[in-house]
């Protein structure tokens, strides 16, 4: 099995936008899809990320975070185990943050250091 991130992009204000009730529906089928992953014995590990941050840039500037130049930013990530990109596919595509319009989960295989 290989490890593999899943990185979680959306909108911060989109999310902002978004009921107190809805958002707490779309926590509960968020937690039911990172159990799942869970009790299947893939879930290595993960957690959120704070809104807000900073950015170092090459040449030295730094800017106020995150970076948003694609007018969405990493909330999140999770490790999970998977036989190959495909099965690592499989887990992403079901993520419920995918029902977001323009939200994306890029997968990405962990190398050895």
């Amino acid at each position: 099995m290989n490890s593999y991130l899943l990185l979680f992009r959306a909108s911060y204000s989109a999310i902002a936008a978004t009921s107190a009730e809805e958002m707490q529906k779309r926590m509960d089928v968020w937690t039911a899809w990172i159990g799942g992953i869970a009790a299947a014995g893939a879930l290595v590990g993960g957690n959120h990320l704070a809104p807000t941050g900073k950015v170092a840039h090459s040449g030295g500037a730094v800017t106020e975070g995150p970076d948003t130049t694609d007018n969405t930013s990493v909330l999140g990530y999770i490790i999970v185990k998977a036989a190959d990109y495909d099965g690592a596919l499989a887990i992403a595509q079901k993520c419920p943050i995918l029902a977001g319009e323009g939200n994306t989960v890029e997968v990405r295989e962990l190398a050895a250091m």
